[in-house]
């Protein structure tokens, strides 16, 4: 693995067919019957379509989405071959059938009469469902779409959002955190001081709101006061898992799913690609070897982005994905200094400190990471009976505790 700095210029590769544009010459057409609303119109010039009106080019680019045979990397071709995705609903077969990566069941899926109208039928009916929910669709290549999905290969061609989505320009102040499900406790003090801390400095906190790391990562950056987003593997209007709605309603949610989807396997990779784009870099607190945490890390690679990599216990599984991050180059990191030194972000403010006794004052900002006692000894130089106290009273307030023979605040 090769250590990477955030990229304006690498792509996602996520195979070797790439979108390219076509432009063959402009010719008159025969009039045709339109997929989506049926009549027959003169057909518009190919290869120079008046600007299709917003909403019609929205509407256009959600059939497209809901017709099948069609990836992001299609849809996104036929929007730049004709110019706009209403021009590629309209297009004739031939027409079509110019159009590079495009083979002949997609030009039969576009073409006909009961898809198309299936299609368009679904796309309305979403387009009514997310505005009587408060949903947002961003579409690609419209306003509002974030520049930070242009470092993949195939950006979604519709995104679903839930909540205010903050702006992500190609290389966004923005980290994503991952790891597994079945933390240790130690890995989710930890995820939590981390994220906080990334918050206070103003970085957003993105994740996909699984159990465990995901979860510790977006409540503790909510809880700073932060900005976090939700990356799911089902709709925004469906979450997974369902102990995490009260969280789930104080993040941004993101998914390329319509509403309505029930998570399943096959999109949580999808998912994790999203993480990976919408971060300038992804930190990886634990994980095995064959992980979703790993897929995210190499999508980041893929990306262009920074790899951080959180060491564990020797010997531990969980720890297993990290550390071969780690012996490939990225980026070691025990607290937000390190991701923030890295990407050029500054230093982390301190956190605020509640109104304590000096001692107690004292120790709690040695744990600006997970401290030994010895270490706490070394670094205070307090006698052991009043360290301990101080210890055993800022647990009683609920701002640290001992994970395995380390103090880490909570």
């Amino acid at each position: 693995m090769k250590r990477t700095k955030p990229s304006r210029k690498t792509p996602c590769q996520q195979s070797p067919e790439r979108p390219r544009a076509s432009s063959p010459a402009a010719r008159p057409q025969a009039p045709y019957a339109d997929p989506v609303t049926g009549p027959t119109l003169p057909g518009p010039p190919l290869f120079d379509p008046a600007p299709a009106p917003l909403a019609d080019e929205r509407l256009a680019l959600l059939a497209l989405r809901f017709t099948t045979q069609l990836g992001p990397r299609r849809i996104e071709e036929l929007r730049r071959h004709f110019g706009s995705a209403l021009a590629a609903l309209q297009a004739p077969p031939r027409a079509l059938r110019e159009v590079p990566g495009l083979d002949s069941r997609s030009v039969a899926a576009l073409t006909g009469t009961q898809t198309q109208g299936q299609a368009r039928t679904r796309a309305q009916a979403e387009l009514t469902r997310t505005q009587v929910e408060g949903v947002t669709l961003l579409f690609r290549g419209l306003p509002g779409y974030p520049a930070a999905l242009n470092a993949l290969g195939d950006p979604p061609a519709v995104l679903w959002v839930r909540g205010s989505l903050p702006e992500l320009p190609e290389v966004p102040r923005a980290i994503g955190m991952v790891g597994t499900r079945a933390a240790s406790p130690h890995a989710a003090a930890f995820t939590r001081m981390l994220a906080a801390d990334l918050a206070r400095a103003g970085v957003v906190v993105v994740s996909g709101l699984a159990r465990g790391i995901d979860t510790a990562a977006h409540e503790a950056a909510v809880g700073a006061g932060g900005l976090s987003i939700g990356v799911l593997g089902s709709a925004v209007d469906v979450i997974y898992p369902g102990e995490n709605r009260a969280l789930a309603a104080q993040l941004t949610l993101i998914s390329e799913s319509p509403l309505g989807t029930r998570p399943a396997q096959h999109l949580f990779p999808v998912r994790n690609r999203l993480i990976a784009a919408l971060s300038a870099g992804t930190v990886v607190v634990e994980g095995e070897r064959r992980s979703g945490s790993l897929i995210t890390a190499t999508h980041a690679l893929e990306c262009g982005r920074t790899v951080f990599a959180v060491p564990g216990r020797a010997g531990d599984p969980r720890a297993a994905g990290p550390h071969q991050l780690l012996r490939d180059g990225a980026v070691l990191t025990e607290n937000a200094a390190d991701v923030l030194n890295e990407l050029g972000w500054g230093a982390a403010p301190p956190a605020p400190q509640p109104d304590l006794p000096p001692e107690q004052a004292q120790v709690l900002a040695a744990l600006h990471e997970p401290r030994t006692l010895d270490d706490l000894q070394a670094i205070t130089r307090l006698p052991l009976p009043e360290l301990q106290t101080a210890l055993v009273l800022l647990h009683l307030l609920g701002l640290t505790q001992e994970v395995g023979g380390r103090w880490v605040r909570r």
